[in-house]
């Protein structure tokens, strides 16, 4: 029964209530006031009889119930008293869950366990306190009463789950084989996988009676995880399965100051266990989000952290070349971005120049770079990239044939955005260095962040470039082939890393990019990326000390003592434990969080379990005791002093009438409503009396730039253009040489080119001329980083360069791989850019075809062969495959590299009479230099339209048979 008495003798004062009822019945007469002369007064002696007046029933109903309560109170009455009791001697034995689902009805629990105590200390019973969720060393007792209390008052709930089977076997060692014992076991009513066997533990101790007494029934919402995926923030909730009416669940996302940044609501149908909500807020603040809590809840479940693991990675995406972008199957980075969109947001550069487009990509917070075959980066850009790698970011670079076309070059310094130094050109099936059969891949080493991540067998390597023999090269190898040969290497760089594919990023090299296994390895280093990604890589374990933790009622908190550091063996996390508690562990700049919750967890209620032992399920009380004596008193109190206060008014103490007159304050107060409403309407009506404001005739902005008409006039007409030099000779001959070349090709073709312009390639706008003739001077100022930059991105969104060394009498007849202060010059420069693979034209070359039939390609000089991009059908050329397309805008190579002075061939006088003597002195090589010319607009102007007359032969000898 909720109400008891502890002294219930005394309410036998009960039966005074009629007696005082008769003695309240009468009330003595009011005094009068009489004149004093003795005589009036002796006369008015005379005895009449009379009736005393009784008190007003309400008065007397007052005065009984005063009384009632004065009896009640001295009566000690108790509300919702423990239903648990008990006599005898017996040890009492409390058993206590302390975990995180305990947090809610900690109270309760404390108040049952005291008043287990204080019946315990009546009966002279020992006290034995366990707790589920404390240390295996902690003292069980036996206590007394005081000792158990003050060890109760020091418990508290934590933040883990409980740990039954411990605890039991922790009693049992307390107990010591005593018998007759009583177990009183308050736990939170949620069942764990130790059960059966804690369960069995408790009965072996031959106790007379094990009462389970169980909490009140309550609303119990965990968050069982939280995905940051690509528009949304999932959460998943569950509750237990015994909880089936309809709810709603109010959650809200918190950065690390604890500011809210956004809120939700999860709703859980009907007999619904689990459920899922979003949060749709941009991906900055999702990705600043350190905490997500079900705002109802106040244990540790309901909050879920966030670490570097959680937040959605930015990955930037740069190609060095123009390939095929109306083509996404057969775009570089096609197969990348397929890999990385389900779970990151991708960043492609656009920008022309390479440097530009690495500034555009470190401006927006990357975690991840991928470069894709870029050979060649500028020095200023290299270092901005290296001090990104150094300050927490993962730069991934896959090779290709510029990368391996980069170090083929008699400079043997090691690019310092490479883990490894790579061997000068490709190692390919069938070619130098070559494999028989395609290479599978090995098993990753155990130091490698990829062990944990088995590729299909059926993919192979046709292509690799190779890193050269180091002594640390077997711990830079994070994945291998078959032949012990790296397919994947990395290493740290401060707190980032550098990783290269040995392999190129499409179809051409291997068929790992349409594996499901190539999504594997780039979620894993996109996922391992950020402050703790050095930390992480190529370590079989990781030991993290305890940063914050999660105390039982789900907020961060000062690292505990008891806690021991997080040990991650192979990149497996432990789950939360008593030594491990839920938090934050590692550092302020990199930690990593360990959550209560798992993916397979259910909440399942604790259900009666078999035991020999006599075994009761009693309810928790979920308010604590209260003593209402005290409330009683003060009632009774308060009921005195009224009843004072109305035998003052029956007196006529207040009979004076001094309250001000109500007409005056009506009066105010109507006056005051009038005001507010003439004010109010007042502003109501202000926006229909405001006049008009009449609109203003629009005003054209101009923002035209003072050159602008002199690019609009460049765009009319095609236009040829020439790098100034600074050699006035020489730029001369540039001016002259295209001027003829614009002559020969408007007699010869439909083309009328406009006059040739000279340009500055570091100021000058490049995007206007298809194709730039560069005379190279070696007597000339070396062309700053910033004009080579341009001329790098001209060239990788589809211009062609001409570069003309002009130095093929200098006696040497090797091309490029000559050593003459022009082709010296030239090597520089090209060092400095990101250049594919070369090879010399060669007659079934599509430049030799676009126009006229060209053997070569003379200038005022023969012998120097035309170097371009290696093509598809050239399987000789140096570094490169015989099935690789030459692509870069349809088809067209962007440079171009003679010796043979094609410039000073083509120059004119105004009666069409040549400038400069060929050498040798042949009337018809200057007609060739002219075709040669010729062929060469039509190739950057059309592309590789006539690439299919390589096949005449073969569709002529078809349509013969």
């Amino acid at each position: 029964m909720p109400l008891i008495f502890t002294a219930p003798w005394l309410l036998a004062g009960l039966l005074t209530l009629p007696v005082i009822w008769w003695l309240l019945r009468a009330t003595p007469p009011k005094p009068a006031q009489e004149p004093f002369p003795p005589l009036a007064i002796l006369a008015k002696i005379a005895r009449h009889d009379q009736e005393a007046s009784k008190s007003p029933w309400w008065l007397t109903l007052l005065r009984l119930v005063l009384a009632a309560l004065v009896i009640f109170a001295v009566a000690g009455p108790v509300w919702k008293p423990q239903p648990i009791t008990f006599t005898g001697a017996q040890p009492v034995v409390i058993m206590i869950d302390n975990g995180w689902a305990s947090a809610p009805q900690w109270a309760a629990y404390e108040n049952q366990a005291q008043w287990l105590i204080s019946n315990a200390e009546k009966n002279d019973a020992p006290v034995y306190l366990i707790a589920t969720a404390d240390p295996q060393n902690t003292a069980s007792g036996p206590f007394t009463a005081a000792q158990a209390l003050e060890r109760l008052q020091a418990l508290e709930p934590r933040a883990v789950p409980v740990e039954r089977l411990a605890a039991a076997e922790r009693l049992g060692t307390a107990l010591n084989n005593t018998a007759d014992s009583r177990i009183f076991y308050l736990n939170d009513g949620l069942e764990t996988a130790q059960d059966q066997q804690a369960f069995t533990a408790l009965d072996k101790l031959k106790a007379t009676t094990i009462q389970l007494i169980m909490p009140d029934s309550q609303q119990l919402f965990a968050v069982q995880g939280v995905a940051n995926q690509q528009n949304a923030l999932v959460i998943d909730l569950l509750r237990p399965s015994n909880d089936v009416q309809a709810a709603k669940v109010q959650l809200s996302a918190y950065d690390n100051q604890g500011r809210v940044l956004a809120q939700t609501q999860a709703d859980f149908a009907e007999k619904e266990t689990k459920t899922v909500a979003q949060m749709t807020i941009p991906v900055e603040l999702r990705n600043d989000i350190a905490m997500v809590r079900a705002d109802q809840m106040r244990h540790a479940a309901a909050t879920w952290l966030l670490d570097e693991n959680n937040r959605r990675r930015r990955v930037g995406l740069l190609d060095a070349s123009n390939a095929d972008k109306a083509h996404s199957l057969l775009s570089p980075l096609h197969y990348i971005s397929s890999a990385l969109a389900p779970f990151a947001d991708l960043i492609n550069a656009n920008d022309r120049d390479l440097s530009q487009s690495v500034d555009r990509l470190l401006e927006q917070k990357p975690s991840v770079i991928v470069l894709s075959d870029i050979g060649r980066l500028p020095e200023s850009t290299a270092a901005k990239l290296m001090q990104w790698v150094e300050n927490g970011g993962t730069l991934l670079r896959f090779a290709g044939p510029r990368l391996a076309a980069a170090q083929s070059d008699t400079d043997t310094k090691r690019d310092p955005l490479l883990p490894v130094q790579l061997r000068s050109g490709q190692r390919n099936l069938g070619g130098t260095l070559s494999w028989s059969t395609p290479q599978p891949v090995a098993p990753a080493p155990e130091n490698s962040p990829f062990r944990n991540i088995q590729l299909p067998d059926d993919v192979t390597v046709l292509r690799q470039v190779l890193a050269e023999p180091s002594p640390d090269l077997m711990q830079k190898s994070w994945l291998n082939l078959a032949d012990g040969t790296p397919l994947i290497t990395g290493e740290n760089r401060g707190a980032g890393r550098l990783v290269l594919f040995h392999i190129a990023p499409d179809i051409g090299w291997s068929n790992l990019p349409l594996s499901g296994g190539f999504v594997d390895l780039l979620r894993r280093l996109t996922e391992t990326s950020g402050a703790q990604a050095a930390n992480a890589a190529g370590e079989q374990t990781v030991t993290l000390p305890a940063y914050r933790l999660l105390d039982a009622a789900g907020n961060l908190t000062g690292q505990p003592a008891a806690a021991q550091p997080l040990v991650i063996e192979k990149g497996k996390t432990p789950e939360a434990s008593l030594l491990n508690p839920p938090g934050l562990y590692g550092t302020e700049q990199a930690y990593k969080a360990l959550n209560l919750m798992k993916s397979d967890t259910v909440l399942n209620p604790l259900t009666k379990p078999e035991m020999t032992t006599n075994l009761a399920m009693v309810p928790a009380t979920k308010a604590q005791t209260v003593n209402l004596q005290g409330s009683l008193f003060a009632l009774a109190a308060i009921l005195l002093a009224l009843d004072g206060l109305l035998m003052l008014w029956i007196g006529g103490t207040f009979s004076r009438n001094r309250s001000r007159n109500f007409t005056d304050k009506a009066s105010g107060t109507v006056k005051s409503l009038l005001i507010l409403f003439a004010l109010s309407a007042s502003l109501t009506a202000a926006p229909f009396i405001v006049q008009p404001v009449l609109a203003q005739e629009a005003q054209v902005r101009d923002d035209s730039k003072p050159d602008d008409q002199a690019k609009i006039d460049v765009l009319d007409v095609t236009h040829l253009a020439y790098v100034i030099t600074g050699n006035k000779a020489t730029d001369d001959v540039s001016r002259v040489g295209l001027s003829g070349l614009n002559q020969f090709v408007a007699d010869k073709t439909s083309l009328e080119p406009g006059a040739p312009v000279g340009i500055n390639p570091e100021n000058d706008e490049l995007a206007f001329y298809p194709m730039i003739y560069w005379p190279v001077d070696e007597k000339a100022p070396f062309p700053s980083e910033k004009a080579l930059q341009r001329i790098d991105a001209y060239m990788q969104q589809g211009g062609t360069v001409i570069f003309d060394t002009r130095d093929q009498l200098s006696g040497d007849t090797s091309g490029l791989n000559g050593t003459s202060p022009a082709t010296q010059r030239l090597r520089d420069m090209l060092d400095a850019m990101n250049v594919p693979p070369l090879a010399p034209v060669a007659d079934n070359h599509v430049l030799s075809k676009t126009f006229f039939l060209m053997p070569d390609f003379p200038g005022r000089y023969r012998g120097s062969p035309l170097w371009a991009e290696a093509p598809a059908d050239n399987p000789d050329a140096a570094d490169q495959p015989a099935d690789r397309p030459v692509r870069n805008g349809d088809g067209v190579s962007p440079i171009l590299i003679t010796a043979n002075d094609l410039a000073g061939a083509w120059a004119m006088d105004e009666n069409w009479q040549p400038l400069y003597p060929t050498v040798p002195n042949d009337p018809m090589q200057r007609i060739y230099a002219l075709r040669g010319g010729v062929n060469m607009v039509m190739y950057v102007l059309t592309g590789n339209y006539k690439a299919d007359q390589v096949h005449v032969p073969a569709l002529l000898e078809r349509l013969g048979n």
